[in-house]
């Protein structure tokens, strides 16, 4: 089972060491949900990633729409930022995920302290995708 954004926010707080840490998002990556075959293409992949990453959303037909997403990366770490992302993301209305401050999540871990810039990037790309879904997922519901 995947954990929740406050799950993962406990268990950042019971690790003081950064190894520990990375390992922790290692582990956060194996708990992804495989994305279905043939869904790691061109039309899924996130843009502004040095690493691949891939993000499937789906909506529901509720008024606002809720939003749930998978995602990949061929990147441990980075796989785990995506679980980090989907936790904080997926399964809230569409208005829901864009007054989300993801930033300040992953400040509140340090995260931005601890990534390389480019890593950071394509953490601001992941987020910008999820939002612009969400965006999307609204005009298709009014």
């Amino acid at each position: 089972m995947t954990p929740t954004i406050d799950d993962i926010r406990g268990d950042f707080e019971l690790l003081d060491d950064w190894e520990d840490r990375y390992r922790y998002l290692i582990e956060l990556g194996r708990t992804l949900e495989p994305m279905p075959d043939g869904s790691m293409n061109d039309e899924t992949k996130v843009r502004g990633c040095v690493s691949q990453v891939w993000l499937l959303s789906h909506s529901d037909d509720a008024h606002p729409p809720h939003l749930s997403f998978q995602g990949e990366s061929d990147a441990h770490i980075v796989r785990g930022l995506v679980a980090v992302a989907l936790a904080i993301f997926s399964g809230k209305t569409a208005p829901e995920i864009l007054d989300t401050d993801a930033e300040a999540v992953f400040a509140e871990f340090g995260l931005q302290d601890h990534l390389t810039p480019q890593r950071s990037n394509g953490l601001r790309s992941m987020v910008n995708r999820i939002k612009n879904d969400a965006r999307a997922a609204l005009d298709q519901a009014a």
